[in-house]
């Protein structure tokens, strides 16, 4: 007897923990469907919000969604919107400051090439000059780089690619400045460096010929006129058409400079005189 009624206490105490157990399952499953549905809505308030121009407002909405539930599939996606939100508005730290967090946590996310895309944007529309501070033109080469190496067959790749070439630009004319700075105060050896860099790093750029042409003025000015003739050679072999090229002919051929005077001083006259005929002919109608 004693045995059935320690065997019935058994089976009783199983039930019980069974049903419990089976409870906080059922509890913690609406818990989470709760949480779920809480974090949606909180989703479609900020994106409500953004399409709405109040990116402030969307922004916290984002964020709130990734503190309520990281784990959930909205947490990375709010991650990202609130970046694009802070970038709509030209709030360009806050959503690069996003977008870092979006790519430490998240690196092997499906987004990860639009992050490196947005992150390049947001330093690219905040290049100046070439005369400014250069740590913008240097981030957005950086990721636009990423994106061309990593994401070559996207849509992003391509544009990076556009945007590149300008920034290349904006770098290359930086050297091309303080070269000519550096040639004007006789700092010879400074100047040939800056040039030489555009030659070694920026060859693709607007600045490649007038680099040349800058090396050989160094050299022919210093006296190593050898050195000057070997880069005359390049800018003549790649750029004969240019003014480029006819600016350092012109500096082994003094006969030539001074013909290219004399011609467009006579050019001069013949417009003057062509002009004055014209003015006459009006009048005689």
């Amino acid at each position: 007897m004693k045995k059935i009624k320690c065997l019935i206490l058994i089976i009783l105490s199983l039930f019980i923990f069974s049903c419990s157990k089976k409870e906080q399952i059922n509890q913690s499953t609406i818990k989470e469907k709760n949480l779920q549905s809480q974090v949606l809505e909180t989703f479609i308030e900020g994106k409500e919000a953004l399409d709405g121009g109040d990116v402030l407002f969307a922004a916290k909405k984002f964020t709130e969604v990734q503190v309520m539930f990281p784990q959930s599939i909205w947490a990375p996606q709010s991650n990202l919107m609130a970046a694009y939100a802070y970038y709509s508005q030209d709030y360009y730290l806050d959503a690069t400051e996003e977008l870092k967090i979006f790519l430490k946590k998240y690196p092997k996310h499906s987004n990860v090439d639009y992050a490196y895309y947005l992150m390049a944007i947001c330093y690219y529309e905040q290049i100046v000059d070439e005369k400014k501070d250069l740590n913008s033109v240097l981030k957005s080469k950086e990721n636009f780089e990423i994106v061309i190496d990593k994401f070559p067959n996207t849509d992003y790749a391509q544009d990076s690619k556009f945007k590149l070439e300008f920034v290349m630009d904006i770098l290359a004319s930086k050297e091309m400045y303080l070269g000519r700075y550096y040639l004007k105060k006789k700092k010879w050896i400074a100047a040939i460096n800056r040039f030489k860099t555009i030659l070694e790093e920026y060859d693709t750029t607007i600045y490649i010929e007038e680099a040349l042409h800058r090396l050989v003025e160094v050299h022919y000015l210093i006296g190593l006129k050898e050195e000057a003739k070997k880069y005359a050679s390049v800018l003549g072999y790649n750029y004969e058409s240019s003014q480029w090229y006819e600016n350092t002919y012109a500096l082994f051929d003094k006969k030539y400079e001074i013909n290219q005077k004399k011609f467009l001083k006579e050019n001069k006259k013949k417009s003057k005189f062509t002009s004055k005929i014209k003015s006459l002919l009006k009048l005689d109608e």
